[in-house]
């Protein structure tokens, strides 16, 4: 039966670039001279770190870099900026945004509670952290794409690993 995986992972090349084209900016802007200012990348934890002086200078960080990630095509609905700053030592501050990758539960279901309402003749299956959906015909699997891209528009999903 033909089948495709819903998914909701970012370009991370993409976000890469965001990041090292933030950091540039950061380390030439007349501003941020003289100052902590500074954003990595860190791959492993799938984490953004923006450090500064004071929470005034990461919200500046945090504009740069969600100009940058805009101009490169992210959808900002992957960047989930954590609530905690965190104090260093002295005046220095740091943020943590964490990128979003896989869908959590929650999203999952209301994946598949879209797809079970459209009474579109396909079969939703969450399967860890994506959803398969399978259907006799592939213009089933166009109806069910179609029928997500507009009732889940919230979620920047993608379909991949098609089998015919």
């Amino acid at each position: 039966m033909p089948s495709f995986d819903t998914v909701l992972e970012p370009d991370m090349v993409k976000v890469r670039n965001s990041v090292d084209a933030s950091a540039k900016e950061i380390a030439t802007r007349f501003d941020f001279k003289g100052t902590s200012a500074a954003i990595d990348y860190k791959e492993k934890e799938k984490e953004i770190h923006a450090t500064g002086d004071a929470e005034f200078q990461l919200e500046q960080i945090e504009a740069v870099l969600y100009g940058k990630l805009t101009k490169q095509g992210v959808v900002l609905g992957f960047v989930d900026k954590q609530e905690k700053i965190e104090k260093l030592g002295g005046d220095r501050v740091k943020q943590v945004y964490k990128i979003k990758a896989g869908l959590e539960s929650a999203e999952a279901k209301k994946v598949v509670a879209a797809i079970k309402n459209s009474k579109i003749k396909v079969q939703a299956a969450i399967e860890g952290d994506i959803v398969r959906i399978t259907g006799k015909s592939l213009d089933d699997l166009q109806a069910a794409q179609a029928v997500l891209r507009k009732d889940v528009a919230d979620l920047p999903l993608s379909f991949d690993n098609y089998r015919k």
